[in-house]
């Protein structure tokens, strides 16, 4: 299956003004926390947007908290139905999580089966004092009662249609799209 590009919602700059208004609302809550605060980002889409918002939030609040980044392959619960390989990513962890206020953070939150998943992994890892959700989209359509505490941007789509966030990669295709099945 492949991919094509519907529409682009925003480019590099507004998803910038995105991405900076996430790590304002995280901070909010989150920065008298001090030591005790850690970013985790669901490997792959999440990694680069927590990279991100500890990089805006070191220079919003004076400290960066620590990032790690989790793989969530084994903990899917649609591996059973694949005909690939499981395969695993390597989830880095660099602190102890007892204590921690973890923010969980993903590019796009949809089912909320990604979000199972990464609550699954990261509670075998240890236990968080307290763990809240960042999406930098929330495009609706859940299969499970999850919720984000903190949302970049709301966008209502349809079910044949997806969203990237592309935050990497040359600055002219950083932004947020819709993107549709390419008929092959």
């Amino acid at each position: 299956m492949s991919l094509k590009i519907k529409a682009r919602l925003c480019d590099r700059l507004a998803l910038r003004a995105v991405l900076d208004e996430l790590a304002g609302n995280i901070g909010g809550h989150h920065a008298a926390a001090g030591p005790a605060l850690a970013f985790v980002g669901i490997i792959s889409g999440g990694a680069p947007i927590a990279d991100y918002l500890a990089d805006r939030f070191a220079e919003r609040y004076g400290f960066r908290p620590p990032v790690a980044y989790l793989d969530i392959t084994l903990y899917r619960d649609d591996m059973i139905t694949t005909h690939d390989e499981p395969y695993s990513r390597v989830t880095e962890i660099p602190f102890a999580m007892r204590n921690k206020e973890i923010v969980l953070i993903d590019d796009v939150l949809f089912t909320g089966r990604t979000i199972r998943a990464s609550l699954t992994s990261l509670l075998s890892r240890g236990r968080p004092r307290l763990i809240r959700l960042a999406v930098a989209v929330d495009r609706g359509g859940r299969e499970l009662p999850i919720q984000a505490d903190y949302v970049g941007r709301r966008i209502e789509i349809s079910d044949h249609e997806g969203i990237r966030v592309i935050v990497d990669g040359p600055e002219e295709e950083r932004g947020i799209y819709i993107v549709e099945e390419a008929p092959e």
